[in-house]
C-alpha cells in the first residue's frame, strides 16, 4: 500500500515545474494521494494546467490569498469536489523585489504589510477554511527558509515574514492538536524557483551553500517532496509544530567555511 493512498491533498502555490509545490505534488501522486491545485494569478494558468494534466489532477482553481472571498470560493469548490481533505500544503510567499535588493531598514510600510499578509497570514486564512474539511483530523504543511532564523543577505523582509510563518506553525499546532490536525513546516535549502529569482545574488547563494554544506551539494524539490510525504503520512503521526530542515545540513554550521580553508 502506498503511503498516501486514500488521502486527499489540496496544494496552494503551484507556479511552474520548478516550484517546490510541484515537487511535493509529484511525490504525493507517486504515493497515491488524490490532489487538487490552486495558483495565485491568472498568468500562471498556462504553466499550471499542463502540470495538472501530467499527474491527472482535475481540480485546479485560482485564488488570491489576500482575498477572503477567493479562499472561501476555493474551499467551497473543494468541498463539492472532494467531500473532505486530509492534507493542506501552503507553499505561498511574496515580497516586493525592491525589498529584496537593498537594505532591510529601507523596507516600506506597504512592502512589509504585503510580505507578512501573503507569506504568513495566508497560512492562517487557508488553515481556517481547511479545518472544516478535516473532520477526521489532517495535516497542514508550509514552506519556510533558514532566513527566518538568521539574517541572510538580501532576504530582508521575507526573513521576517518567514519568522512569523514559523511562529504561526507553532500556534496553529497547539490550537488544532486537540482536533487531530498536525501543523508542520519544511525549511528547504536554496532551490531555483520562480520566487527565488527575485532575491539579489541568489546564484551566489547557491554556490556558497553548495561549497559549505556538510553534504557538499544543494537539495532539490524532489527531496523536499519526499520529506513532505513523510510528514503528511501516518509515518509522521506524532509530529506537530516542527520545522524540519531539508538543506543538506547547512543550518547546523556555526562557522560556514569549508574545513580546507581553515588550514
Amino acid at each position: 500500500m502506498k503511503l498516501l493512498e486514500g488521502k486527499k491533498a489540496l496544494i496552494f502555490g503551484i507556479a511552474n515545474k520548478r516550484s517546490i509545490a510541484w515537487g511535493i505534488a509529484k511525490a504525493f501522486h507517486e504515493q497515491g494521494a488524490e490532489i487538487g491545485f490552486s495558483y495565485g494569478i491568472p498568468q500562471l494558468e498556462r504553466r499550471v494546467m499542463p502540470l495538472a494534466e501530467q499527474i491527472g489532477v482535475s481540480f485546479v482553481e485560482m485564488a488570491d490569498v489576500t482575498k477572503d472571498e477567493d479562499i472561501t470560493n476555493v474551499f467551497d469548490k473543494a468541498a463539492a469536489h472532494f467531500g473532505s481533505i486530509d492534507i493542506l500544503v501552503h507553499s505561498v510567499a511574496f515580497a516586493k523585489q525592491e525589498d529584496l535588493t537593498g537594505r532591510f531598514v529601507h523596507t516600506s510600510r506597504d512592502g512589509f504589510s504585503m510580505a507578512l499578509d501573503i507569506s504568513a497570514y495566508s497560512l492562517v486564512a487557508l488553515t481556517r477554511q481547511a479545518i472544516g474539511l478535516m473532520s477526521d483530523g489532517g495535516s497542514v504543511l508550509t514552506m519556510t527558509y533558514y532566513g527566518a532564523e538568521k539574517a541572510v543577505p538580501h532576504y530582508n523582509v521575507m526573513g521576517v515574514a518567514k519568522a512569523a510563518l514559523e511562529a504561526s506553525v507553532r500556534y496553529l499546532a497547539a490550537d488544532l492538536g486537540p482536533d487531530g490536525i498536525r501543523v508542520n513546516a519544511i525549511s528547504a535549502g536554496p532551490i531555483k524557483t520562480l520566487s527565488a529569482a527575485g532575491i539579489a545574488g541568489f546564484r551566489k547563494m547557491l554556490r556558497y551553500t553548495e561549497e559549505r554544506n556538510p553534504l557538499r551539494r544543494n537539495v532539490d524539490q524532489d527531496e523536499v517532496g519526499r520529506t513532505a510525504v513523510w510528514l503528511c503520512s501516518d509515518l509522521g503521526s506524532g509530529i506537530t509544530g516542527e520545522v524540519v530542515h531539508v538543506d543538506a545540513g547547512y543550518h547546523i554550521l556555526g562557522m560556514p567555511e569549508p574545513p580546507e580553508k581553515w588550514e
